[in-house]
């Protein structure tokens, strides 16, 4: 059975993020990872960069992992107004589910001031093959 990713999206002050769970290779998915997709949409009038993000991933046995890194991968990508960033990648799960919820760090350009960006929280299932989501 093919499986459509959900969606699920925030806004804050123009800035649009969208997240779901993301398909992972076999060995990835049975060695107990779980992947998750993020799409950053710069909707507003000024330039942004992505500095970071604050993550956190607490599964249903309460195991908890965390991700306070600056970039994504080494890249802190830069927004245009009308420009979006993907990003994708995997974590430890050693459950059934987990919910992935944070921040992302922005600063605007224009103002000089660092501001979080709420995620959407994201429902994540482990040991299990996703087709039609981004890897």
């Amino acid at each position: 059975m093919d499986f459509e990713p959900d969606y699920v999206t925030t806004q804050t002050d123009n800035i649009v993020i969208s997240a779901c769970q993301a398909f992972l290779e076999d060995d990835d998915a049975q060695n107990g990872a779980c992947g998750y997709y993020l799409r950053i949409e710069n909707n507003s009038d000024d330039r942004i960069q992505i500095l970071g993000k604050d993550f956190n991933i607490t599964d249903d046995k309460g195991n908890n992992f965390y991700d306070n890194s600056e970039g994504f991968k080494g890249e802190i990508p830069e927004l245009e107004p009308g420009e979006y960033f993907e990003f994708a990648t995997s974590a430890p799960l050693s459950a059934a589910q987990a919910v992935l919820y944070g921040t992302c760090k922005i600063i605007k350009e224009k103002y000089n001031q660092i501001q979080n960006i709420k995620i959407p929280a994201v429902t994540l299932v482990g040991n299990k093959k996703f087709s039609g989501a981004f890897n």
